[in-house]
């Protein structure tokens, strides 16, 4: 701004974001950052054979597997979230800053084809979501 361009943000929060961490992607990043041994042992076991149900009135649905997700309101869902996300600046043009599910991409607008590079990021950061 006090060169006198605009400059556009995109505030994001991402849907749901911690219940669609696939568990297998996780554990690939984890290990391609250099997590192996116990310590992937470990966070291995506190995501598998995890269950869920529904309490409605006092009745409980049958328990049911989950398959996917990093426990919210735990100490390390949220760094688990942050592995599994960390990658995601990689892929865009613009500036991104990121915490927990909560994404900041913003861009100087300089000519027409910023905000289409703005626009792709946008597109990019949709598709990722939905994986």
């Amino acid at each position: 701004m006090h060169d006198g361009f605009q400059t556009d943000i995109l505030i994001m929060d991402f849907t749901k974001a911690f219940d669609k961490v696939s568990h297998i992607r996780l554990m690939s990043k984890l290990r391609s950052y250099g997590i192996s041994g116990k310590t992937i042992q470990w966070i291995h076991s506190f995501l598998s054979e995890r269950k869920q149900n529904v309490v409605l009135e006092g009745i409980s649905s049958d328990d049911a597997d989950v398959l996917s997700g990093v426990p919210q309101g735990s100490v390390l869902g949220p760094s688990l979230f942050l592995f599994y996300i960390n990658d995601l600046p990689n892929s865009l043009v613009s500036n991104i800053r990121l915490f927990a599910d909560d994404t900041v991409v913003y861009l100087t607008i300089h000519s027409d084809s910023d905000t289409h590079v703005l626009q792709n990021n946008l597109y990019k950061l949709a598709d990722w979501e939905k994986l």
